[in-house]
């Protein structure tokens, strides 16, 4: 079966297993899926990731972000632009997410980046994650 959201589904994993304090959470592989969480381990809210597998059966490990006393870096994941309702964004309209204690990440015409790059090289786009 065809999945028709990998993106929210990743996310979904990854709020999942934060909710059951697991320390790794695996998904299947894409290249899109990658290049979001290099923005998510840039900004500091997972530790790594990497692929394991081969051909079709490639997979993505995440490893999650927790600080000492056990609270997860990431409070909260949430998709904003959905198949149905598409949020686009200049990088006028770019403010700091949360008071920039939150990150939003964008799909551009140069790859996915977190709002603050887009804003730094007057690119706008997609956006995709709210993170905080």
């Amino acid at each position: 079966m065809m999945m028709t959201d990998p993106l929210a589904d990743m996310l979904t994993r990854i709020r999942n297993a934060i909710m059951m304090r697991h320390e790794q959470v695996t998904m299947p592989h894409s290249r899109f899926k990658e290049s979001v969480l290099k923005v998510l381990k840039k900004e500091g809210f997972v530790v790594d990731f990497e692929t394991v597998g081969s051909g079709t059966k490639k997979a993505l490990v995440v490893a999650l972000k927790y600080a000492t006393d056990g609270t997860a870096a990431i409070t909260n994941i949430r998709k904003v632009s959905k198949p149905g309702r598409r949020f686009f964004g200049g990088y006028q309209e770019l403010k700091p997410f949360r008071g920039g204690l939150g990150v939003r990440i964008l799909t551009t015409s140069k790859g996915v980046v977190s709002e603050a790059e887009a804003r730094n090289q007057k690119l706008g786009g997609e956006i995709l994650v709210e993170v905080w």
